[in-house]
């Protein structure tokens, strides 16, 4: 009995110590958790991550985008324009004796500006710098010249440097002949078009670059749709106008690079009611040409108020349709009663046979659709003659 006692009395304090243990956890897991409980934890947990993520893609994408706005509506050029920002302006416009350049000489002279002119044909210039002084110009001279001439560009611009001593605007407006045909082959034809359409711009703005750092002045560059979006019937020219926009765009952002304040203004001209276009395109393509007159003025305004891009008329905008060209921006473009010289047949270039077979279910259905009616293949045979009951599927 003794023993059992003190064999109780040795064990007793460790089976109340573990006891105790035992209860207070007990207690301890009975309780409620502080805040809330192990579900609503993994929820708020959740929430939380949701939130970062929100947060992360509020960083990344919103706040470049608020940045954006704010550059744009800080440094944006302003929106109206004013004849008095050119008056007493020196500026310098090619190709100018006839057409869009001719209307733009009118234009600046209007406004006061000083010019110089030039182009190929020496008598169109004297008169055109003759209207010019009678309008109201400032001043107005011209040289004369062939920009095949890769020593031209720099005798206009020094020209302007010894007149003037200096320059706020260079328009660059001309361009060579080329012709509205399937590519023949003829690489002489592109290399000279791109020497004036292209080399001579750039030789030209290198020339004048200094004296447009001083004054902070613009470059406008007169391009065509048919250098965003590659068209038929026009590969040289085409290529030209591609250039145009690749150098000049790179051109801008490296001016903008290195805080450079020149403007460069690309303007992107659709079908215009120039001579030289309705001569070269008017057989073939359907659709009144919008003014020259208009589209002068449009010119110098988005010059003057140093914008990045113009289009005119509105439907020389290529997007949305960025994936095709003109043709197919404007299915009834190319003419069915182009005259019997004129090859019409345009199925490989507008829609292939399998794209008309997605659209139509058959021929007949195609042939119902008065909308599609003006893209039935045709034939080789002179233009008007009844299309075949099949698409072809040689070429001519």
């Amino acid at each position: 009995m003794f023993a059992k006692s003190q064999e109780a009395q040795r064990k007793g304090p460790t089976d109340t110590a573990n006891l105790c243990k035992i209860r207070t956890r007990a207690k301890l897991q009975s309780l409620p958790a502080p805040f809330t409980t192990h579900s609503q934890s993994h929820g708020a947990c959740c929430s939380c991550l949701y939130c970062c993520r929100g947060m992360g893609l509020l960083l990344k994408f919103f706040i470049p985008l608020l940045g954006l706005v704010l550059a744009f509506y800080f440094y944006s050029a302003p929106e109206n324009f004013n004849e008095e920002m050119l008056r007493g302006k020196r500026v310098i416009v090619t190709g100018a004796s006839s057409g869009i350049g001719e209307q733009m000489a009118y234009h600046l002279a209007r406004m006061e500006a000083h010019l110089l002119l030039t182009a190929r044909t020496e008598a169109k210039l004297q008169k055109v710098v003759e209207r010019c002084l009678q309008l109201g110009a400032a001043s107005a001279r011209y040289v004369s010249g062939s920009m095949e001439d890769t020593a031209f560009p720099e005798v206009v611009v020094r020209e302007a440097e010894n007149t003037w001593g200096g320059l706020d605007m260079l328009i660059l407006n001309h361009i060579g002949y080329s012709y509205f045909s399937y590519f023949n082959g003829d690489v002489g034809h592109v290399r000279k078009l791109l020497e004036i359409n292209f080399l001579s711009y750039v030789a030209m703005t290198v020339s004048a670059l200094p004296m447009l750092k001083e004054s902070e002045g613009s470059i406008v560059v007169v391009s065509s749709v048919a250098g965003k979006i590659g068209s038929p019937f026009a590969a040289p020219y085409s290529a030209t106008k591609f250039a145009l926009d690749g150098f000049f765009s790179s051109l801008r952002h490296e001016l903008i690079t290195d805080q450079v304040n020149v403007s460069i203004t690309l303007c992107i001209l659709g079908y215009i009611d120039t001579e030289n276009a309705v001569r070269a395109v008017s057989h073939a393509i359907r659709g009144t040409p919008a003014p020259k007159e208009e589209c002068a003025l449009e010119i110098i305004k988005s010059g003057t108020l140093r914008q990045r891009e113009l289009h005119y008329p509105s439907s020389a905008c290529p997007f949305p349709h960025h994936w095709g060209s003109p043709m197919l921006m404007h299915p009834g473009s190319l003419r069915r009663d182009a005259p019997e010289d004129y090859n019409t047949q345009h199925e490989n270039i507008l829609f292939s046979n399998k794209l008309l077979q997605l659209a139509f279910s058959n021929q007949d259905a195609l042939q119902r659709s008065s909308r599609w009616q003006d893209l039935l293949p045709v034939s080789c045979s002179p233009a008007g003659t009844t299309p075949p009951s099949k698409p072809q599927q040689q070429r001519c």
